[in-house]
């Protein structure tokens, strides 16, 4: 039997106390595994970028700004475009507001025809359309650089603001087994938003379950087709959730960052915030800007707001203390 040596000791090398004790110097290599043939590393990488409508989004150079019109009477927010006046136009006002928001700094803007908030008035297929279809088709014409997202769960409807000129699908319904919106995105080859929703509010473990909720709708937005650079995710703030989740989620938001996606947060004046502060709607603009601070501070990559100048500047300044970028850098 051959000898080693450790100290002043011969130690036995095979089969011995070196085999055992791998920091005496001794012991063979465990056996290690292969990836298998075109498999990924698994391993945590950069998010890379996204292409939508004619801008390409560098994930994590800073952080980017979406702009909402509301194409409602009923917005929780009290910004619908949508006014019982005939003599009103809503699409004159979108084109006017987006035009504002595109010069406050806006990165892409969002269109919704159907309110969210608890309690909204379902509408119809028709009628959603004929809210969003002509703002979208009216805002690319004025603003044909600027990318558009679409905020609906209907499939048609999406299909159609697609047509009229958007760039990116925002489902509210992300995480539902419905898989239709999904593969319009992969047959369009656009990029879509998987939101987390719940009809109730019911949790055992409130952030592992809406991480585990969000990755099963992204492994079933890729078995749709839809590629891994085109998906975007947001955790729903406000979307089946108490207020005290609504803020726990916020306290632990860099928790997503294991799911690998880009992340989109919706804060703008919603109702947790007025409980906080004890305050209308209209009067929500400084807690939005706090909410905007700290999720950019917990690497979230798109703030959707309705007061996008205020919130740009925000961004801007948590941006040079969070990411180093200032202003003019990743644009």
């Amino acid at each position: 039997m051959s000898e080693g040596v450790a100290g002043d000791r011969a130690l036995p090398t095979e089969g011995g106390v070196l085999d055992a004790r791998p920091e005496l110097g001794g012991a063979r290599s465990t056996p290690a595994f292969g990836l298998p043939d075109g498999a990924p590393s698994g391993l945590p990488a950069g998010l890379g970028s996204t292409v939508i409508g004619s801008r390409t989004f560098v994930w994590g150079t800073r952080t980017f700004v979406m702009g909402i019109l509301n194409v409602t009477p009923d917005s929780f927010s009290g910004d619908g475009l949508m006014v019982a006046a005939p003599s009103d136009d809503p699409v004159g006002a979108a084109v006017r507001l987006a035009t504002a928001m595109a010069g406050a700094g806006a990165d892409l803007l969002d269109v919704g025809g159907e309110s969210t908030r608890p309690g909204h008035a379902a509408v119809s297929l028709d009628t959603e359309a004929a809210r969003v279809v002509p703002v979208i088709r009216a805002v690319r014409a004025a603003l044909p650089r600027m990318p558009l997202s679409v905020d609906t769960t209907k499939p048609a409807v999406a299909a159609a603001a697609l047509d009229a000129g958007a760039d990116l699908l925002n489902d509210v319904w992300g995480v539902a087994d419905d898989d239709a919106l999904a593969r319009l995105a992969a047959e369009r080859r656009v990029p879509i938003v998987l939101m987390h929703n719940r009809g109730e509010a019911r949790y055992t473990t409130l952030l592992p379950e809406i991480v585990a909720d969000l990755q099963r709708a992204i492994d079933r937005a890729l078995r749709a087709g839809v590629t891994w650079e085109n998906i975007v995710i947001d955790p729903g703030f406000g979307f089946g959730k108490t207020a005290e989740h609504n803020v726990a989620l916020l306290r632990d938001l860099a928790s997503l960052a294991i799911l690998g996606r880009p992340i989109l947060l919706g804060t703008s004046r919603k109702s947790t915030l007025g409980r906080i502060l004890d305050l209308p709607a209209d009067q929500r603009l400084e807690a939005t800007l706090a909410t905007t601070a700290l999720a950019i501070a917990s690497g979230v990559d798109i703030v959707r707001v309705h007061d996008v100048r205020e919130n740009v500047r925000a961004a801007r300044v948590a941006d040079a203390v969070v990411r180093g970028t200032w202003p003019g850098e990743g644009a």
